[in-house]
């Protein structure tokens, strides 16, 4: 998990990896990223599924996605946080599913189950 702004809004990351974490996943929560500490973290840890908190910061959002599927073409990606529809189009068109505010857990939850089939 990592966010891809430098807004201050913890919640929502906490409470995702909190729910990842009951689900029986191992979290590795990065904070606050630049691209490269994103792609080094997908790579370095072996991880199989990448979360992203956007936080409205789409360009930098976009900008980490396309780092991490040149390394880890493979590797599926999910992104919530403060995301307009318009952004939730783009992530999506890069393979990205997309969780915006109002989400519920238990969707975030199955979602990372089934994108590293963990059932």
């Amino acid at each position: 998990m990592a966010k891809t702004g430098l807004d201050g809004h913890w919640r929502g990351p906490t409470i995702v990896a909190r729910a990842l974490r009951d689900a029986g996943f191992e979290v590795i929560m990065i904070g606050m990223a630049n691209t490269d500490d994103i792609v080094t973290s997908a790579v370095d840890e072996d991880v199989d599924l990448v979360g992203l908190n956007v936080g409205g910061h789409i360009d930098v959002a976009i900008r980490a996605i396309e780092s991490v599927q040149r390394a880890r073409p493979e590797l599926p990606i999910f992104a919530g946080g403060t995301i307009t529809p318009r952004a939730a189009k783009q992530l999506e068109a890069l393979g990205v599913e997309v969780y915006p505010p109002g989400s519920q857990l238990t969707d975030i939850v199955d979602a990372a189950k089934r994108l590293t089939d963990k059932k």
